[in-house]
């Protein structure tokens, strides 16, 4: 559901559905039927061939470069040609076709492509690994995996954000493999595949793969999983993984693991929790290292190649909502955790939440740059929160570059929790979103929804960011979706500007007895998620607040918001709102009060922004400078996935994936990559079509507009009709 999209939690499709209901009695009969003007949908499809190989500014991995900037040095689209770009191609990888209903309802599109050499690399969320011609969406060479998918229940769906291309430098240039494309399996398996051919490396591992066998036997098929990239520094691939949430708190260890790039021999591995009472990271666990799982690395990571660093974000032990059984901050859970690529050596850490009991894992990419301070330029990592909290840290030492604050903040726990009576709080960059609702903030579309509203708020813990959680019940605002999510940051190094998108919605979480889960569960039934946290006194129920009649969200819009940051002073530039609850409304009512985002957004030396991430079809740009929105490409379902540009024979090229949101259920899913570029020389520009009804409101004011006609020619005719009528009745009478 648009309201539950975050990590490893299992969601129903209430907001969506509820909403769907509602629009659909409500404006259903107000619907037009408008053919979208999409172009064709096949594989490969291409307005034109491009010709040669020629390429200028690349994408070569999953956020641009190592350091995640989703910085393009690319200029030829500018705030002002922006509005001139049309649908280059359109690619679909096939999944719809080949995978039953019930698979493709677990499925999420949310892959980045890479630019390496003449080729596009992409993966499909059942791993499926695709290369394309860059300039005409081509399909050169697939492979499959064959990942069972009937009867696995992936934690996180089925998931592939993307896949990362080495280039081995002491390698033979004509060499097999010498280019070589790693993609991490949902059925944890690390796969090594020749650039080139799509063929399998078979001196890497076993025929080309090797195992990411889970520390534990699962619950169930899926339970540990994969979803983001792996990376490669200085010849070791290391991947991460994707555990479900709140199941047990003796949850499978959320280790890293290291290979040999080459051959696949295993490197070092590790592990957040600390596994030995001798290590110092122990006391702050009390005795829960002992059973305490996850902490685990399921967002992207970046790397340092010539600091021979790789900069890992871990999540929250488990269970999330529970720790008394983990007393103590909990290192290295909640971290940013800086490793030495070629021993797995801890070089620093940096803990962003103690002992967290609100799922605000580290979700987004850390983000490589450098700032251009007082002191001279210093180089930094920067990591956003899920409570919109942005953190800037010294790369080489971890160390805060501007203030933090450890601040007080709420206690009264649940019975034998152990919270931390502080927690860090960046003060150089004001938080990106709000994190305190009170009673009187309470949004509804009615008297009867505000009122409703009003008092879910007063009749649960409401009292600003790290209200714990407790049987009374306590709203979580940000909720576990963000804030900032696994989609990132973008960063412009040249002008020190941050770009984010946010998500603004309230949660409410509450505990109940373990002995009581089934009650639960029966109760909360398609309204939200209910787990057992099996091994703590307590079970955990989620659920978004909503109004009672219109099922929109408590707290008031926008709901999504995109903001640019001035990093060297800490101001905030501007915010826009990103997004519209047009899809909700079934083509209607596109009003601009925004959606959750997944996703994150791109910027560019030609100075746009793009960005999908809403929960409604459009690829947006806007002006990096003003935050004005510029333009909205159409796209055939939803976008939750990180849009990428690259120049190619002297055109640039915006790449998205269109997949749609299962758990939103808005909109029918799709399995399309869509590219836009400029028009050529003597090509037509942007289609009145496009320009009307393919913008956001804009079948709505095309169906007002034909109902407001059909009136004003029902009417004509009608005056027709009675003046023919009166005329004859005249006739008859002078007769």
């Amino acid at each position: 559901m648009i309201l539950g999209i975050h990590r490893g939690m299992r969601t129903t499709n209430s907001f969506g559905r509820r909403t769907k209901i509602l629009a659909g009695a409500v404006l259903g009969a107000l619907a037009l039927a408008l053919a979208a003007d999409v172009g064709p949908l096949g594989a490969g499809s291409a307005s034109a061939e491009a010709n040669g190989t020629s390429v200028g500014a690349g994408w070569a991995h999953y956020g641009g470069d190592q350091g995640g900037r989703r910085y393009s040095s690319a200029a030829r689209i500018t705030p002002d040609n922006v509005g001139q770009l049309i649908r280059a191609w359109t690619f679909r990888t096939g999944e719809m076709a080949r995978m039953p209903a019930h698979i493709l309802r677990q499925a999420k599109w949310e892959a980045t492509p890479v630019l390496h050499g003449d080729s596009l690399y992409l993966c499909s969320p059942f791993n499926v690994v695709i290369a394309l011609d860059p300039g005409t969406g081509r399909e050169r060479w697939r492979h499959d995996p064959n990942i069972a998918a009937e009867g696995v229940n992936p934690s996180n769906r089925f998931t592939c954000r993307g896949v990362t291309v080495w280039t081995d430098a002491a390698a033979a240039a004509d060499a097999a493999c010498a280019t070589r494309v790693f993609t991490a399996a949902t059925d944890s398996r690390l796969i090594a595949l020749d650039a080139g051919t799509g063929r399998r490396c078979e001196d890497f591992g076993d025929g080309g793969e090797v195992s990411l066998t889970p520390s534990m036997p699962e619950l169930w098929p899926g339970e540990v999983h994969i979803t983001s990239a792996p990376v490669v520094a200085n010849g070791v691939v290391i991947v991460g993984s994707a555990i479900g949430d709140n199941q047990r708190v003796a949850a499978p260890s959320g280790v890293v693991r290291a290979f040999d790039a080459r051959t696949g021999a295993p490197r070092w591995s590790f592990d957040p929790i600390p596994r030995d009472a001798r290590d110092d990271r122990a006391q702050s666990w009390g005795e829960g290292w002992r059973e305490a799982g996850h902490a685990n690395v399921w967002a992207p990571m970046s790397v340092d190649e010539a600091r021979g660093l790789v900069f890992m974000p871990t999540s929250s032990a488990s269970p999330d909502f529970f720790g008394g059984l983990r007393p103590g901050d909990n290192r290295h859970a909640n971290s940013v955790v800086a490793i030495e690529a070629m021993t797995g050596a801890v070089r620093w850490a940096y803990q962003t939440v103690h002992h967290d009991v609100w799922d605000y894992d580290l979700p987004a990419q850390p983000t490589l740059s450098t700032l251009d301070l007082e002191g001279g330029p210093r180089d930094v990592v920067i990591q956003a929160t899920k409570q919109g909290l942005v953190f800037v840290l010294d790369r080489d030492t971890g160390a805060p570059v501007f203030p933090v604050e450890e601040r007080a903040v709420p206690q009264g726990g649940a019975p034998g929790e152990a919270l931390s009576p502080t927690q860090p709080i960046p003060t150089h960059v004001p938080g990106l979103v709000p994190t305190h609702l009170r009673p009187e903030d309470a949004f509804g579309l009615t008297p009867f929804d505000r009122d409703a509203c009003r008092r879910a708020i007063e009749s649960a813990r409401s009292e600003g960011l790290y209200t714990p959680p407790s049987e009374q019940g306590t709203i979580l605002f940000p909720f576990t979706g963000g804030g900032v999510n696994w989609g990132g940051v973008a960063f412009d190094p040249e002008n020190q500007i941050l770009y984010a998108n946010t998500s603004r919605i309230a949660h409410r979480v509450r505990l109940f007895p373990a002995d009581q889960y089934e009650s639960f569960r029966e109760r909360f039934e398609g309204r939200g998620d209910v787990a057992p946290q099996t091994g703590a006194p307590f079970g955990m129920v989620r659920e978004p607040l909503l109004g009672s009649l219109v099922p929109l969200p408590c707290n008031p819009p926008p709901w999504g918001r995109l903001a640019a940051i001035d990093l060297r002073n800490g101001e905030i530039l501007w915010e826009s709102t990103l997004g519209t609850i047009e899809e909700y409304a079934h083509g209607f009512l596109a009003l601009p009060w925004g959606s959750p985002s997944l996703g994150g957004p791109v910027v560019t030396r030609g100075g746009v922004v793009f960005i999908g991430a809403a929960m409604d079809r459009y690829l947006r740009a806007f002006d990096a400078r003003s935050g004005r929105e510029l333009w909205q490409g159409r796209l055939p379902a939803t976008a939750q996935a990180t849009p990428m540009t690259y120049e190619w024979n002297g055109e640039q090229y915006v790449v998205v994936f269109s997949g749609g949101y299962p758990d939103a259920g808005v909109v029918a899913p799709s399995d399309t990559l869509v590219a836009f570029r400029l028009p050529r020389a003597g090509e037509a520009g942007p289609s009145f079509w496009s320009r009307t009804i393919d913008r956001p409101g804009g079948r709505s004011a095309a169906f007002f507009m034909a109902a407001l006609v059909t009136l004003i020619g029902a009417g004509f005719v009608l005056w027709k009709r009675r003046r023919r009528a009166r005329v004859r009745v005249g006739e008859r009478n002078r007769a």
